[in-house]
């Protein structure tokens, strides 16, 4: 009878492709964990202190909302600084993850995210001026001008921020382009992306035509990334995102 060879494994290859794969998946956790605390602090930060605390066109109401609420003033302000540094750190998480796709665009990408960090980190600049303003007792202004700067500060913290978006806007457009690309990641995410992205260059532009409207499509087109930042906990990083395996 003849013998039959009896194919062997390489006891190597499997540990060889586990360390190949494994800093992927951890790229991939930390884009989109960063990606889901980023929405949750944003959410605290601008919809539960700002929104709440800042009334336009009344500066009065507005100094005592957040002389009233200084500790949840201060969170908040503090929950957007750390969204701006985790905006650094998922720009380069996603830049490690996506770079096998295109170097090139996972560069851009990174670049437009940071880049859009930076000016929301200006832009929070100005909240964080607001309680020095009204804890200021007497001087050169009165308490109404004080108040009066005070919301005046707020304005411009939308509206840097504002600004901003277009670059946050280009970001997910190369970002859902690269998940186009990619032979891992859902299709359907990287149009989203697309969607996302477009919404937020928009609004920024709409408001700047104009600006007494208050139509934001943004709150409707955000879906991509949160569907990004699901996969890749999930899924990201499980299989080689070069490769063509779903």
């Amino acid at each position: 009878m003849a013998s039959r060879a009896v194919p062997t494994i390489d006891p190597g290859s499997g540990s060889q492709r586990a360390r190949h794969e494994t800093p992927g998946r951890r790229v991939a956790v930390l884009a989109g964990a960063g990606l889901l605390v980023i929405a949750a602090l944003g959410a605290f930060g601008g919809l539960v202190v700002v929104e709440r605390l800042v009334t336009d066109g009344d500066a009065g109401r507005t100094a005592a909302d957040i002389t009233g609420s200084p500790g949840l003033f201060g969170l908040g302000v503090a929950a957007l600084y750390v969204v701006a540094l985790l905006d650094v750190v998922v720009a380069w998480a996603l830049l490690r993850f996506f770079e096998p796709v295109d170097s090139h665009l996972a560069r851009l990408s990174a670049y437009l995210r940071v880049a859009y960090a930076a000016v929301f980190t200006v832009a929070i600049s100005q909240l964080a001026g607001v309680p020095g303003i009204l804890e200021q007792d007497g001087g050169a202004f009165s308490t109404d001008q004080l108040q009066a700067q005070a919301l005046a500060k707020t304005g411009v913290f939308h509206d840097v921020w504002l600004a901003g978006l277009v670059l946050f806007g280009a970001h997910l457009a190369v970002l859902g382009l690269l998940v186009l690309r990619s032979a891992a990641a859902p299709r359907v995410i990287g149009i989203l992306l697309g969607v996302a992205g477009a919404g937020y260059v928009f609004d920024t532009f709409y408001a700047v035509l104009r600006p007494d409207a208050t139509l934001e499509v943004s709150t409707v087109t955000f879906v991509g990334e949160f569907l990004l930042a699901l996969w890749l906990v999930v899924k990201g990083g499980r299989v080689f995102i070069a490769g063509d395996s779903r």
